[in-house]
């Protein structure tokens, strides 16, 4: 169980489902290759692969090439279907941290298949969430620092006001699709600057007025060996 500081209280971790978005800041966009999305474009990561702070992203056996990607969090605080965009921040409980590891290899021979990739996504410990949920009340995430750096250097480094869909049009459009149920997290795209980790790193990942994100990294070899 993962739980965060929230409030003077702890926030237990259980969401029925983890939406992510591809492609929501430009700049990331371009670095991949892929045209800026005319709606969102969103994929899904299963609970299994949420860890907390301070504990370790295991770097699987299957694949060489891991990415890194820091992402603003929302957490949906009560049950909503076809929400609209007006009332969409009411369904709102509070905002976190959410790295978005993906198998970019595995990723790149999908794609060539043409087949989905919800494997890239979903390898446990790819989903690390923290440090704290901050109440919606509190922070005004329209404008933030957000970034990441691996072993002190600096890979990732932009702004919240760089996405292209806001939260609002966001949880508009997912709860058009799926019903959102209380404790859901919706993870709203990287910046440019995603990278490969490597046994032994440490990664940190910063939004301004939430907090830093620290794990360490391991590769499966080298704990089942």
């Amino acid at each position: 169980m993962i739980r965060l500081p929230f409030r003077d209280t702890f926030y237990e971790v259980k969401p029925t489902k983890i939406i992510c978005l591809g492609r929501n800041y430009a700049e990331h966009a371009k670095e991949l290759g892929h045209e800026i999305p005319k709606e969102p474009v969103i994929f899904l990561k299963p609970p299994s692969a949420l860890i907390g702070p301070n504990q370790t992203i295991i770097l699987p056996r299957k694949s060489n090439h891991v990415d890194h990607e820091v992402e603003l969090a929302v957490i949906i605080g009560k049950r909503g279907k076809n929400i609209p965009k007006a009332k969409a921040l009411d369904y709102v409980l509070g905002y976190t941290i959410l790295m978005d590891l993906t198998a970019r290899d595995l990723q790149w021979e999908a794609k060539k298949k043409g087949l989905p990739w919800t494997v890239v996504k979903g390898f446990d410990t790819f989903a690390p969430i923290g440090p704290r949920v901050v109440d919606k009340r509190e922070i005004n995430v329209d404008d933030l620092e957000i970034g990441l750096k691996v072993n002190g250097e600096i890979r990732q480094l932009s702004r919240t006001s760089k996405m292209i869909f806001k939260i609002d049009e966001i949880i508009e459009y997912v709860s058009s699709i799926m019903t959102l149920e209380k404790g859901d997290i919706i993870a709203t795209g990287t910046p440019e600057g995603v990278g490969p980790l490597r046994h032994g790193d440490v990664v940190e990942a910063w939004i301004e007025g939430i907090g830093t994100l620290k794990e360490e990294v391991l590769a499966e070899r080298s704990i089942l060996c």
